[in-house]
């Protein structure tokens, strides 16, 4: 098998194709190159035809140890989880965002490290290993207030892009799913089915997410002319059992109750036990109504009625927003927002 060696200007073999070679060949510029062969996705389709080409022409490999020394790089994505191992696995929307991201790297040769830190030793473990720069970049899912995490990786000057804003002012690139609108439209159909007495089961309020779908309930609520009773709005944490706890005090303060939008759909799950326990039959005495439409909505019995957000898309716009971020930072932090759907079912 023969080989064809190039020469430079002096007759100096060079050996394998060069990333500057493949530049002229395409007709752009070395950092449009680089993109390419990076997966970043600001490239427009004919640029990357352009550039995919000459590479395929030339035969050029991109030597992924010299640019990662070269350009201080691991080739690697930290997922943080800062929530504990249990819910982690309980939740399907974990899993989802996992897919999504994993999707949107799997033609890069970026490497994905999920990290769990629910608890204060996984989070200094964590710090220290950030520390050190051992990835280009990290999506942080599930933030909550406070959480010092995203100012960690600030100071450190890491690329990071959140699920979910912390807040309406968020300073950091965010995709987030339209929260307000999904629990609107959720007590709007409950409203349109003659539900006049509608409870909420919200998740942790330093959660901006859950804030967001209590203040769609809420306007859900005023704009239909419903019950604003206090008592109709219970916190829980997301969780089954969080569920179950929520609607025992629901029904203790407003047994009267017609209507429970939950605000997970594993958390409707656990309310739906105690609605049964209690003797109401669903739709029948209480609609219910949750959130995610995840796996746990169709297989329940009834069918659960859910606001789907597209977790798996989610986690594919951040991924991709990170590969720009450390391809070529941008002074301009996107925030994204996805619509969500209403999916109706047997429950409501």
């Amino acid at each position: 098998m023969s080989r064809t060696i190039r020469t430079g200007n002096g007759g100096r073999a060079t050996g394998l194709p060069t990333l500057e070679e493949v530049a002229a060949r395409a007709g752009v510029g070395r950092g449009t190159v680089s993109r390419v062969i990076n997966g970043s996705p600001r490239v427009s389709e004919e640029t990357r035809a352009l550039v995919e080409a000459a590479v395929a022409e030339l035969g050029y490999v991109p030597n992924r140890a010299a640019r990662a020394l070269a350009g201080n790089r691991t080739d690697a994505i930290a997922l943080v989880v800062p929530e504990p191992e249990d819910r982690f696995f309980a939740e399907p929307y974990f899993s989802e965002m996992v897919r999504g991201v994993g999707a949107a790297l799997a033609d890069t040769e970026m490497q994905l490290l999920l990290t769990l830190a629910g608890n204060d030793r996984e989070r200094k473990t964590l710090a220290g290993y950030l520390a050190a720069h051992r990835v280009d970049g990290v999506l942080l899912v599930s933030m909550h207030a406070g959480d010092p995490l995203p100012d960690l990786l600030e100071q450190l000057s890491i690329p990071v892009v959140i699920s979910g804003r912390r807040a309406a002012d968020e300073t950091l690139a965010a995709v987030d799913s339209d929260n307000f609108e999904g629990a609107r439209a959720a007590v709007a159909h409950l409203a349109a089915r003659g539900r006049r007495t509608v409870a909420t089961i919200t998740g942790p309020l330093d959660v901006y997410g859950a804030q967001r779908r209590l203040d769609g309930y809420r306007s859900g609520v005023a704009g239909a002319g419903l019950d604003a009773d206090p008592r109709l709005t219970a916190v829980a944490d997301f969780t089954e059992q969080g569920g179950r706890l929520a609607m025992r005090k629901l029904l203790e303060g407003r047994p009267d109750l017609d209507a429970v939008f939950a605000a997970s759909d594993v958390m409707a799950s656990g309310a739906r036990h105690v609605l049964r326990e209690s003797g109401r039959r669903i739709p029948d005495d209480v609609a219910l109504v949750g959130f995610d439409d995840s796996a746990v909505a169709r297989h329940m019995d009834p069918a659960l009625t859910s606001v789907r957000q597209p977790t798996e898309e989610m986690g594919r716009t951040m991924a991709r927003v990170l590969l720009e971020e450390i391809v070529g930072p941008s002074p301009e932090r996107p925030q994204i927002v996805l619509p969500t759907e209403l999916v109706v079912r047997d429950s409501s």
